[in-house]
């Protein structure tokens, strides 16, 4: 009877689950594994820019209005006493005295202009003046610095007179003045002087 009491314990523990203790067996549970996080993109540095520098901006001509500034100047010159009528004439470049930028082509261009249709001078041609001014070595661009340098010039086109013109005083509110110089001795005929026209 002790046996089969012993084979009926036997049985119970088995049916039990109870095992001893050196083959028992630890499970963890298993825990769910995270979604892997992407890593964050390596940037290569960015270069340091330089400072932005702001563009010049050209500069702003006057509204100026060069055929009424130089028609009553040059109404009085072809008046004036000691002019012969038929004379050759050479316009010299405006040139610019101002402290500040204008236009001095287009000042040329008006005095050439208002004396396109006289009667009393022949205007000397302005690529005739530019070819001169290249024999001398200069630009065509170039307005005389000198009276000297338009007189010489006027001895190479074989003009009697040159018209010498300077803008000059504050860019804002400059003014003109004109010379009329005879080419072999630099005598002024005739000058003039007036405020620019906007």
């Amino acid at each position: 009877m002790k046996k089969y009491f012993l084979i009926v314990a036997m049985a119970a523990l088995i049916l039990g689950g109870c095992t001893l203790p050196n083959q028992q067996q630890t499970q963890q549970p298993e825990q769910p594994q995270q979604p892997q996080q992407p890593l964050p993109p390596v940037n290569p540095p960015v270069p340091e820019q330089p400072p932005v520098q702001p563009v010049p901006q050209p500069p702003k001509f006057a509204n100026i209005d060069w055929t009424a500034t130089v028609q009553p100047m040059l109404a009085k010159m072809l008046k004036s006493d000691g002019v012969q009528s038929g004379s050759v004439l050479l316009v010299d470049s405006v040139k610019n005295s101002t402290n500040g930028s204008l236009q001095m082509a287009k000042a040329t261009d008006a005095l050439r202009n208002a004396l396109a249709n006289n009667t009393t001078f022949q205007v000397v041609p302005a690529d005739q003046v530019s070819s001169a001014k290249q024999s001398l070595g200069l630009s065509p661009d170039d307005s005389l610095a000198s009276v000297s340098k338009a007189i010489g010039l006027a001895n190479i086109v074989k003009a009697q007179y040159v018209l010498y013109s300077t803008v000059s005083g504050d860019v804002k509110a400059p003014t003109m003045s004109m010379r009329l110089i005879t080419a072999p001795s630099g005598e002024i005929v005739w000058s003039g002087r007036g405020a620019v026209q906007n």
